[in-house]
């Protein structure tokens, strides 16, 4: 008995079917093997973008020798990483060593509370009473808290090998950056390919967009997060504050994800006014640390969406949403991405209100003067 031959519509859509399979498996197969590298590209991607202007400016200072600009610039970006990393452990490890030392040694020397604690707020009584029973006798007051300590203790080791991560991650990315900066023109060149391929006669708006909003979010949201935190910091120094340095590093994290710096300001101009007696030195330092804790509200207007035709309350809603989502790396691809949708968005509503021949000339204007 003969077999009815199968229709050629029916082999063709079989043959796109394997076809399909195949591709979208080799692709999912490249993801998988690409997989524990993407963040680190990425972050190479935003470095190189970011500093790509100042680097086009000292290669043109060095007479265009690109080597030597690229080994400069992971020098310094190196630097910058391990540097603040570095001072950080010492400043743990001697802060640790120094703890160590005085439980086995004559004991760990606290400074009274200020008799004005007692008038705090809500806390005020329990802490003054915690407080000058730890100034008293710190190993009796260390025993009955111990459970409570072990939690924070755990809390802070988790943190701290968090943030050795990410300086790792943070060295692999400078050193990606340093290859994309090497190779600077074919990269651009393949990207602005790889948009044209995406979307047509806007393609090259859209990667201008992309490149636009990635330096405005590396110097409105990082750039202000690094100027408070140094400013918190030199304050905290000159008023000789414990462990200084974790604290600025603290202000750090929290102005990256968008919190105010005063949670960490507030309770160390409570100490500071608690444990010195310079009325005037305090009020000073608590100007000082309320002027740093709401700077990002002078500064972000200013730099937060600069060069970017795009509303700066979506720039940062893109970055506070992509920093909940996924993370620091986030800051940088939410932002592209909620910018990129707000343009294409009103290039459809463009295009709607133009006629049937305007419509297909509507492309979004997408990036401004730096």
């Amino acid at each position: 008995m003969n077999q009815k031959p199968v229709d050629a519509p029916v082999r063709e859509s079989i043959e796109v079917a394997v076809y399909l399979l195949l591709v979208f498996g080799l692709l999912a197969w490249c993801l998988v093997i690409v997989g524990p590298f993407i963040s680190f590209i990425l972050w190479g991607a935003v470095i190189a973008v970011s500093v790509y202007t100042p680097f086009l400016a000292l290669s043109q200072r060095l007479g265009n020798r690109r080597k030597l600009t690229v080994f400069l610039f992971v020098m310094l970006g190196l630097a910058i990483v391990i540097v603040p990393a570095w001072l950080f452990a010492g400043s743990l490890l001697d802060s640790a060593t120094g703890f160590r030392d005085g439980l086995h040694g004559d004991g760990i020397d606290i400074p009274r509370a200020n008799e004005s604690v007692r008038d705090w707020p809500v806390v005020g009584e329990k802490l003054y009473e915690n407080w000058s029973a730890a100034a008293d006798n710190f190993e009796v007051w260390l025993n009955e808290h111990r459970v409570q300590l072990r939690g924070i203790v755990d809390f802070l080791f988790k943190r701290v090998s968090g943030l050795a991560l990410a300086v790792l991650q943070f060295v692999a990315a400078t050193l990606v950056a340093g290859l994309m900066l090497a190779g600077a023109e074919s990269s651009r060149g393949f990207l602005a390919r790889l948009s044209r391929r995406l979307a047509g006669d806007r393609g090259d708006d859209l990667l201008e967009l992309a490149t636009a909003t990635v330096r405005s979010v590396t110097v409105g949201v990082l750039g202000i997060a690094f100027i408070q935190a140094v400013l918190g910091g030199i304050g905290m120094v000159a008023m000789g504050v414990p462990a200084a340095g974790l604290w600025t590093l603290a202000i750090l994290v929290l102005a990256i994800a968008q919190l105010p710096p005063w949670l960490v300001l507030f309770p160390v101009i409570f100490y500071v006014f608690s444990t010195n007696d310079n009325t005037v030195l305090c009020t000073v330092f608590a100007v000082w640390s309320i002027i740093v804790s709401f700077l990002d509200m002078v500064l972000k207007p200013l730099m937060l969406g600069r060069g970017v035709k795009a509303p700066m309350p979506v720039i940062l809603l893109g970055a506070i949403g992509g920093l909940i989502h996924s993370g620091i790396i986030g800051l940088f691809v939410g932002a592209v991405v909620l910018a990129l949708g707000y343009k294409l968005f009103m290039a459809w509503i463009e295009a709607g209100e133009a006629g049937p021949d305007e419509a297909a000339n509507v492309v979004p204007e997408v990036a401004g003067e730096d």
